[in-house]
């Protein structure tokens, strides 16, 4: 077997798998490459046996490795069959299992023919396409994992919090490393903010040296395997131009936050220059299309729709797109700070689904609110931005709220909140006070 590092809790997403354990859905876990969901399987492998379950009812399979990844469907089969043990319950793992053909009959013979307990990994939302609900037709459950939220990053990294009372009696939160030094919060932010939340680096240290080849293993990885590969594997080949690729990617990365039109990337990539001058037509909103669904697939990106809140409708222009984890797009655009409002949006998106809320961008008339997340009896409307203290932001920020008039918590998050907690019933927050609370 594969020698792993220690595995570190991810105790959210663990309780949310325990809590399907022993139920006929099969456990879905996806999410982009080495998120963290082969060590999800192993923390709940772990579990299992904590809790009297014998290693001999485990069927654990890795398709990354070389051992399995020549395996047919016919062969995958034979091979759990053989490790059944008749009158046990049997738990069955299988990682980045989307590189077996016709998997999905194997995964249902299973669950017809066996009493088992299933749970799969994949880094492609293909594994959840329509195929796979043909065979299954609704009988599995998934679970979205993500890259380490703030809170994760800082106890993956071997800090803990800790709150501090100064000379006024307020209580201060501190970080406090293994050796019981102690550093402020906004500085292990800030590293956040530069190096990102995957798992990987906090077995390669916080150096820009270590981080950002780990970070181009994972981007290539996510690029060849789960788009091009993926393509070859479906038969198609929609996306066959990596430059092409490549460039959706780098505007994507370059406008999280900001309002794209998928019919206009083509050109604006072509007027700026970016794609092959001999080229003779702009990729037309079809082939672009089908790339942002290749990168959407891959867990790369994540797109949000727009809600009118007096229409009570999604609306279908107009979308924004956020990037999975903010390390990878300083990889690829190297650090700045010049669009740090929408670098701290970001965070707050993905923050916001790993709380579990479903989320949305608000309009309302001709104001905009940069977050509905709601989850149910739940409605929060929040605005993000970098500081309060200017009477113009603050006025830009709570007109839109004040004009919402439905009785659902509303709350500005900011790195400077200004010298109000309250603005007529709205809540000003420390945004990195919210993200460890």
């Amino acid at each position: 077997m594969i020698a792993f590092h220690e595995l570190k809790k991810r105790d959210i997403y663990l309780n949310r798998l325990i809590a399907f354990q022993d139920t006929e859905p099969v456990k879905v876990i996806t999410g982009i490459r080495r998120c963290g969901k082969s060590s999800l399987l192993k923390l709940m492998i772990e579990h299992l046996k904590k809790t009297g379950v014998d290693s001999d009812q485990i069927v654990e399979m890795n398709f990354e490795s070389f051992y399995f990844s020549k395996m047919t469907a016919e062969e995958l089969y034979q091979y759990v069959n053989e490790r059944i043990i008749p009158g046990k319950r049997m738990y069955l793992f299988f990682d980045e299992l989307q590189r077996i053909t016709g998997w999905e009959q194997a995964i249902n013979s299973f669950r017809v023919d066996f009493d088992s307990d299933i749970y799969i990994t994949g880094s492609n939302a293909y594994l959840l396409s329509s195929e796979y609900a043909t065979y299954l037709s609704g009988r599995c459950v998934e679970l979205k994992m993500l890259p380490l939220s703030f809170s994760e990053f800082i106890t993956f990294h071997g800090f803990s919090i800790k709150g501090l009372q100064n000379p006024l009696g307020e209580t201060k939160k501190v970080a406090v490393s293994a050796n019981g030094e102690h550093y402020e919060l906004s500085e292990l932010f800030s590293t956040y903010l530069r190096y990102g939340g995957m798992p990987g680096i906090a077995d390669v240290g916080l150096t820009q040296d270590n981080v950002m080849p780990l970070l181009d293993g994972i981007y290539s990885t996510v690029i060849v395997r789960d788009i091009l590969e993926r393509e070859k594997r479906r038969g198609q080949r929609q996306i066959t131009d990596a430059v092409l690729l490549r460039k959706i990617i780098m505007f994507l990365a370059d406008n999280i936050g900001s309002s794209v039109s998928v019919s206009s990337i083509g050109n604006i990539l072509t007027n700026e220059g970016l794609l092959d001058g001999n080229k003779k037509t702009n990729p037309s909103a079809h082939t672009v299309q089908a790339y942002v669904d290749a990168l959407l697939e891959s867990y790369f990106f994540y797109n949000i729709k727009r809600f009118d809140i007096k229409g009570k409708e999604y609306l279908r222009t107009l979308g924004k797109y956020y990037i999975v984890d903010i390390g990878l797009r300083n990889f690829l655009l190297g650090f700045r700070n010049r669009d740090s409002g929408h670098i701290l949006e970001n965070v707050v998106y993905f923050e916001l689904l790993f709380r579990g809320y479903d989320v949305a961008v608000g309009k309302l008339r001709n104001e905009e609110i940069d977050f509905i997340a709601a989850k149910a009896d739940e409605k929060l409307y929040i605005q993000v931005t970098e500081s309060m203290a200017s009477e113009d932001v603050r006025k830009r920020e709570l007109t839109p709220l004040m004009q919402i008039k439905d009785n659902h918590e509303k709350l500005v998050l900011s790195l400077v909140p200004g010298m109000e907690c309250n603005y007529n019933g709205i809540k000003s927050r420390n945004l990195i006070d919210w993200l460890v609370s």
